[in-house]
């Protein structure tokens, strides 16, 4: 069951123009579906394509200098308001501080981080004693994941 943490979407990176737009580095695919953010402190009028990420109008920012005040302001939903998963789907935010087990139970750490290089997700975990290791988020390394554990593939648990 997801809990209603908070989401990251997007985050300021910068001013355009005069007028309080800002440019957005976007982590989402359909951020224009969302129109408030940071638990309503900022309601999105308007999203296009710009030169260097998206720009934003938000009704709450209205010149260029509270718009540089924005910058590094990370935009988030809660995890309730991002739509239902297909079977076999996770959004990275489920998968962080999930416990990981090997396949015969022993425990390995947590799941502390999700990147993506290119080739898919990877998963870092930290082991109880602070060394960490990575593990692909792949059927053969993690056979079974849920809302509690990831359970990995004996050959990957090794790390």
């Amino acid at each position: 069951m997801p809990t209603d943490k908070p989401v990251t979407l997007a985050v300021v990176i910068g001013a355009h123009g005069v007028t309080g737009e800002v440019r957005l580095k976007i982590f989402a695919e359909d951020l224009d579906a969302y129109k408030a953010f940071n638990s309503g402190r900022l309601t999105l009028k308007s999203l296009r394509e710009g030169p260097n990420g998206a720009i934003a109008r938000f009704a709450e920012v209205k010149d260029r200098n509270a718009a540089e005040a924005m910058r590094g302001t990370e935009l988030t939903v809660p995890r309730t308001a991002l739509p239902p998963l297909g079977e076999g789907e996770y959004y990275h935010v489920d998968l962080l501080d999930l416990a990981a087990v090997s396949e015969n139970g022993e425990t390995l750490g947590r799941v502390i981080a999700v990147d993506n290089y290119g080739a898919g997700d990877v998963l870092e975990v930290e082991r109880p004693d602070g060394k960490r290791f990575m593990v692909p988020m792949q059927p053969d390394a993690v056979p079974e994941f849920d809302d509690n554990r990831i359970i990995i593939a004996q050959a990957f648990a090794q790390g």
